[in-house]
């Protein structure tokens, strides 16, 4: 009997494994087709509402864009949600890309205004300690003018229509009726019925009586040349800003967006939500998605050219320092000068104007603490020499910015023409094993991988380029007017070299460091010698009369012979070295005398 039961012990045992086996294939099969994954993909990554994703597979699925034979995860309005899905998320990706070059140039916009509003500031009040320290009697009247002239070189270094020639001139047109009533011919403005009359008068002819001398002109000169440079390169920043902003929010045509669902997306509607593009199918989506902005890779090298070309031209040879720094010493100058010609200068007015005058009077000195009827070498300074020193914490700080944006501009030269390639890089897509290419999983890429630019687009197998993206090629256009409209009014930008400052102990070529300016130098270049006996105003030095009337000047016109770098007085070989040690030789310099 035990023998009749064993086999049909077994024989049950065989029937009960093999319904477990029929079991656990028919669970492997309903998991195989389950859209779990490609629901926890949807939620994750924030598609869209997660109900639009099916519990299983369709077979009868209409779809526009993942089209596949076979049973599919995806639905229409999957696809809508791919659709906005992938355009946030390439314009997200752009952004990631361009937040350094977009900080890199708001930053250092912002730091150069503030370096240049702060240079002005010193300059200001700078001037405004000459003209309190030394020609009291038009000071207070005079302060109003120099405000009004540092407020409009502050706008034009901002951008706005403004221009440096004509405020300089329209400074020295207010000073003239100051000088000429008070320094000239004091106290004649008291005895004068129709002082508002005379002074109109006195600023309608200023240019052409020509009291101040040469130094307006050279002033207003060298401040255009070193604020217009600094002024460019601010409106320069302000033009790459605009069109890295334009970038960020390019709009996307229909064909780019089915391409990049097709990409990013389509494979989740088989169940593959790992796998990743081929680089070279990659390429040729973003190449084809991207073709108007590669179309501005050769403007904007061109801007980039011109950058730095503007940086090297404002800070390089620190002539913005120091033209702003020179205003103290010309606006002396040109005092001095009207003090020196004050008779004939009296006597044009008095023909002009028709203003009896009589004889002036500020021949004689203003500062009491001058009797001599000689000017000693020990007066002789630097007319542009401060009365204080920049700040240490300032002293190359622009120079120093210069080189820190030069160094992140390198970085972004090619930007416009890399950026297909910086957002086929890294995990997003796979370059040495099986990939997606669009259909199919495969082991490589087979189609024609194409280049950048529209002109490229025309082969390219993935994404029809039909017409240029209007709001880039605006932006294209405008950015190739900027670069012309720079390249017009510096003509000679491409021609500056960039000048590194020297370290400690170094100097250039030829350069003499072994003199002193007590003993006198020769300067190198020139020929010409420079002596403590320059004859040269002195800043703070009223003008001294010989007895009968003669000035210790027999030509204040005829400049002294030393080089002149923004309105300072300094000997050639001096160039080379750095702003710290020009400033420490001068205050040195201050200290001895």
């Amino acid at each position: 009997m035990s023998r009749g039961i064993c086999p049909r012990v077994n024989s049950c045992g065989s029937v009960w494994i093999l319904s477990a086996v029929i079991f656990a294939a028919s669970v492997i099969d309903v998991d195989a087709y389950s859209c779990h994954e490609v629901r926890t993909a949807f939620q994750l990554r924030q598609v869209g509402p997660l109900h639009r994703v099916p519990e299983t597979p369709g077979t009868d699925v209409d779809l526009l864009v993942c089209k596949h034979q076979g049973p599919s995860c995806c639905t229409r309005k999957m696809e809508e949600s791919y659709q906005f899905a992938v355009k946030r998320e390439i314009l997200h990706n752009i952004q990631s890309y361009s937040y350094e070059l977009e900080h890199l140039f708001s930053g250092h916009s912002d730091a150069f205004q503030d370096m240049f509003q702060y240079l002005l500031s010193f300059s200001q009040g700078h001037l405004s300690s000459l003209l309190e320290g030394t020609y009291t009697p038009l000071s207070r009247h005079a302060l109003p003018h120099v405000n009004q002239l540092f407020s409009s070189l502050s706008l034009y270094l901002r951008g706005a229509n403004v221009s440096v020639e004509a405020s300089v001139h329209q400074f020295f047109n207010n000073l003239f009726p100051l000088v000429y009533t008070r320094l000239i011919n004091p106290g004649i403005e008291g005895s004068m019925m129709m002082a508002s009359e005379m002074g109109d008068c006195l600023r309608m002819i200023r240019q052409d009586v020509n009291p101040f001398g040469p130094h307006p002109a050279v002033m207003a000169q060298e401040l255009a040349g070193a604020l217009g440079a600094g002024r460019q390169l601010g409106l320069a920043l302000e033009e790459g800003l605009e069109v890295i902003n334009a970038t960020e929010h390019v709009s996307l045509s229909k064909e780019c967006v089915k391409g990049l669902v097709k990409m990013v997306y389509c494979s989740h509607c088989r169940g593959l939500t790992l796998i990743k593009p081929c680089v070279g199918y990659c390429l040729n989506v973003m190449r084809g998605c991207l073709a108007s902005v590669s179309e501005m890779d050769q403007a904007w090298r061109r801007y980039t050219s011109l950058l730095e070309q503007l940086t090297h031209a404002m800070a390089g040879h620190h002539s913005l320092e120091l033209a702003l720094l020179g205003v103290r010493g010309h606006v002396n100058e040109a005092l001095l000068y009207a003090q020196l010609h004050g008779p004939l200068i009296t006597a044009t007015v008095d023909k002009v104007c028709g203003l009896s005058t009589g004889e002036p009077t500020s021949m004689q000195p203003t500062s009491p603490e001058v009797t001599t009827s000689t000017v000693t070498s020990s007066s002789l300074l630097p007319s542009a020499v401060p009365s204080k020193p920049l700040p240490e914490q300032w002293l190359g700080q622009l120079a120093h910015l210069r080189r820190e944006f030069l160094m992140y501009l390198q970085r972004y030269k090619s930007f416009f023409a890399a950026l297909p390639e910086m957002l086929c890089e890294g995990e997003n897509v796979v370059d040495d094993s099986t990939c997606w290419s669009g259909d199919d999983v495969v082991e490589s890429y087979s189609g024609r991988v194409v280049g950048n630019g529209l002109h490229a687009q025309k082969q390219n197998p993935e994404v029809k380029v039909r017409t240029p993206n209007p709001t880039l090629a605006e932006v294209k256009e405008r950015l190739e007017r900027f670069n012309q409209e720079t390249q017009e009014r510096f003509p000679k930008l491409g021609q500056m070299e960039a000048w590194d400052e020297l370290g400690s102990g170094e100097t250039e070529e030829g350069s003499s460091t072994d003199c002193d300016d007590e003993d006198g130098c020769q300067a190198s270049g020139d020929g010409q010698t420079q002596t403590s006996h320059t004859e040269a105003p002195s800043e703070g030095k009223p003008i001294v009369r010989q007895p009968g009337g003669g000035s210790t000047h027999e030509n204040p016109s005829k400049p002294p012979s030393v080089k002149v770098i923004g309105g300072s007085a300094c000997a050639s070989w001096m160039r080379p070295w750095s702003l710290a040690l020009l400033f420490a030789a001068l205050c040195l310099q201050w200290t001895l005398f």
